[in-house]
């Protein structure tokens, strides 16, 4: 219930948000940020909900951010003015992240790996189904209901989610005493990745829209984000005593092929999510509701997937295969989304959204089981953690670079203004937003039919990037090496005294490695405390 919910809200407002800016009367950048607040909290304070269960404890922490999602939807839903509504979805983003991730930390806690397969199919399914119908679930209420039941309808579904893990889950509860937590996590590691993450989205955001590329602002943002980004990475290695984010993790190839595939999985996905209706509705003319049942042949094929690849990891420990092979058919299932046209060919729009949904399924979790075989019961939490910041940051940057690269539909501005096409319906067409389709049916059907062949080409080219992405997930796929799945569970307790113990015998393994690696290097030299002979 709780990843359905969190996973749900990615992207549900993006079709109520022409109602939404209609009614507070909202600029475009602020247009632009009911949607980015949210992403903007979900990907960056990831690694923070996962180092506090880490000293808290699962359960607290897990109940926190149902807590902070819950507020950060009563605000939304409530909302007298547009920067309330954004200050809500900054922090329902930061909660709804909080429950991606603990969740998955959490069964870790529970299962056994060669187990988890079972329960992550289930996850992937719940989370596939939220993010893929979020678009055209958010545009029905928004036009049958209000867009204030896309944030009312959390509350009682995270109410009973909230009891259910208080009165139901049975994890180690450290007890850690309130301030010695506090005083253990690295929040100078968090404010640095949340502002990292904030300057790169911003700038990805505001180039070529609000500002050109080569201005001041969009350039300063992006260098900034990078420098921010190395300082973060930088007081990971030298200055945090637990830190967000170890860098033992980079030090394996095979780490850093999984955490390829999961940006480039996260890349494709949310794409799909979030352009697919937008094509459904503003080149084919549907409305949200029927956009929802066009969606449908990605969306089941995605619930089923995830539920039978779990199953089949359980079952037989195999998932290598299957992400080489998932990534193949993505591939192809992207390639074949270029050639969709600005006309209704149901072939198309059924057999190619079958193919990329058969592709994208089996990766949701498979490279999730495999992150996690590659770490240590201690290393579990960051390594989940990691891996979801990447696939979220990912997903976060996805949207908004494809939105860059569907703004190529400037290019057709001569023809629309040659076809008589009004500057207000061209401005909301370049905008991209989703309160375009309105737009385009108050034109005749010789205007209509321009607009929508501009569309329909800036999205082929959208579609060419993505599947470039894929193709360089599977090549990343080919670097993360097989792993015996166990069968065999070791409960692992939380808190201080457990960190502590880890970061020491961390640091032994690292002076280890070091002292290892010296004589290599010089096998001449005799060890210390040796006599020379």
């Amino acid at each position: 219930m709780a990843t359905f919910l969190a996973a749900l809200d990615v992207a549900v407002v993006t079709t109520a948000l022409p109602n939404i800016t209609a009614e507070f009367k909202a600029s475009q950048t602020a247009y632009s940020w009911i949607g980015s607040a949210y992403l903007l909290t979900y990907s960056s304070i990831t690694p923070l909900w996962a180092k506090m269960s880490d000293v808290f404890g699962r359960k607290p922490i897990l109940l926190a951010a149902n807590v902070v999602f819950f507020v950060g939807s009563l605000i939304c839903a409530l909302s007298t003015s547009v920067g309330m509504l954004i200050a809500g979805r900054a922090i329902q983003g930061g909660g709804g992240g909080g429950l991606i991730v603990l969740v998955n930390i959490t069964l870790a806690d529970l299962v056994s790996l060669r187990e988890r397969g079972k329960y992550l199919g289930i996850i992937g399914m719940v989370w596939a189904t939220a993010s893929a119908a979020g678009p055209s679930i958010g545009g029905a209420l928004a036009e049958k209901v209000s867009w204030r039941w896309c944030f009312y309808i959390n509350l009682p579904c995270d109410g009973a989610a909230f009891l259910a893990l208080l009165f139901f889950l049975k994890v180690h509860n450290p007890r850690t005493k309130l301030w010695d937590g506090i005083r253990a996590i690295d929040w100078l590691g968090t404010f640095l990745i949340l502002g990292a993450v904030l300057m790169l989205l911003l700038g990805l955001q505001y180039g070529g829209v609000s500002y050109p590329w080569d201005s001041a602002i969009v350039i300063c943002l992006l260098v900034f984000a990078v420098v921010t980004f190395a300082i973060f990475f930088l007081v990971e290695w030298k200055v945090a005593k637990y830190p967000l984010i170890p860098l033992r993790l980079f030090k394996r190839r095979d780490r850093l092929a999984v955490l390829g595939v999961a940006s480039t999985h996260g890349f494709a996905f949310v794409a799909a999510a979030y352009f697919l209706p937008f094509y459904f509705q503003n080149v084919l003319g549907a409305t949200p509701i029927h956009s929802a049942v066009w969606f449908l042949p990605l969306a089941l094929v995605l619930a089923s997937l995830s539920i039978i690849t779990g199953t089949f990891i359980m079952k037989t420990g195999i998932y290598l295969e299957l992400i080489y092979i998932g990534l193949a058919l993505a591939t192809l299932g992207f390639g074949l989304l270029i050639d969709l046209p600005a006309y209704r060919s149901w072939p198309r729009i059924v057999i190619f959204q079958i193919i990329a949904g058969l592709g994208l399924g089996p990766n949701f979790q498979a490279p999730l089981i495999a992150m996690q075989s590659k770490v240590t019961p201690s290393d579990t939490a960051a390594g989940t953690a990691t891996f979801g910041f990447t696939r979220n940051l990912s997903s976060s940057m996805s949207v908004v670079i494809g939105a860059i690269i569907q703004n190529r539909v400037q290019s057709h501005t001569a023809k629309f203004e040659a076809a008589g096409i009004s500057q207000s319906v061209i401005n909301q067409v370049i905008s991209g937003s989703s309160g375009s389709a309105d737009a385009l049916r108050s034109l005749t059907v010789s205007q209509r039919e321009v607009v929508r062949v501009a569309l329909a080409d800036s999205l082929s080219k959208m579609w060419i990037f993505y599947t470039c992405m894929l193709f360089l997930g599977l090549l990343f796929s080919f670097g993360i090496g097989r792993t015996t799945l166990s069968k065999k569970h070791e409960d692992y307790k939380t808190g201080l005294a457990t960190e502590e113990a880890n970061r020491l015998a961390n640091a032994a393994k690292g002076k280890n490695e070091e002292d290892a690696e010296k004589r290599v290097v010089d096998p001449e030299k005799p060890a210390a405390g040796s006599v020379k002979a």
